[in-house]
């Protein structure tokens, strides 16, 4: 009647064990976690977390509070955040106050949103450092 065949497969194709696609976790509003957090799915957050958090996807609610670092591939930041933000692909909406410094590869602040630290732009330092390479070899050949 029952196969452990069935739920073999499941998990070996990734659904059932959190890490598939379209996978989520959610923490409400009206949960509160002491501690850090780590999601291998998206995460989208509604509560309070008292500790870092890293996902691959983040979602923030504009009620929600994180006092701790922020590590994500993707994050959408609504709420408050007290500490540290590392993240590829950051937007933050009007709602949102970040008071830490910022880590980001591109980033969008909507009119409103609210950051108190240091940002600072990160990856893909090959551009940036083309156009100083032209100078330089000039100068040599110069002297």
């Amino acid at each position: 009647m029952f196969s452990s065949k069935g739920r073999e497969e499941r998990s070996a194709s990734g659904q059932g064990n959190g890490r598939g696609r379209g996978m989520f976790s959610v923490i409400g509003p009206d949960m509160a976690v002491t501690g850090n957090v780590r999601a291998t799915a998206d995460l989208h957050i509604d509560g309070s977390i008292e500790g870092d958090v890293e996902c691959g996807n983040l979602v923030q609610g504009p009620e929600s509070r994180i006092v701790g670092g922020v590590t994500a591939d993707t994050a959408r930041i609504a709420g408050t955040v007290e500490g540290s933000v590392r993240v590829r692909h950051l937007t933050v909406e009007r709602s949102a106050r970040i008071l830490g410094d910022v880590e980001y590869e591109d980033i969008t602040i909507e009119n409103g949103g609210h950051v108190d630290g240091r940002l600072k732009r990160v990856g893909n330092d090959a551009a940036a450092t083309g156009p100083r390479a032209v100078p330089d070899v000039a100068q040599e050949q110069a002297a």
